[in-house]
């Protein structure tokens, strides 16, 4: 169990697992584009390989194209954990 702080209201604690060090970087840096971001962690994915990388955003502070994807969704407030999640 993680016993991190919870983020604040403006910020998004994101976890990418990908099979290789390469694709998580790529993906984050994609984020990076959009949103404000702190230092990226990275952490083995299991016994099986892979890479898990975690970083926080800072929805407060976004770039295009976030800023008009973020203005034209709408929370459902539903939040649904997938089967592996905790």
């Amino acid at each position: 169990m993680d016993d991190a702080p919870s983020p604040s209201e403006s910020q998004a604690e994101v976890r990418i697992v990908a099979a290789t060090p390469e694709a998580a970087r790529r993906v984050a840096e994609v984020l990076r584009h959009c949103f404000a971001s702190t230092e990226q962690r990275s952490y083995p994915a299991g016994e099986g390989g892979g890479t898990r990388l975690h970083l926080t955003l800072d929805t407060a502070h976004t770039a295009e194209p976030a800023r008009s994807w973020l203005t034209a969704s709408e929370s459902t407030g539903q939040a649904s954990a997938h089967a592996d999640e905790v």
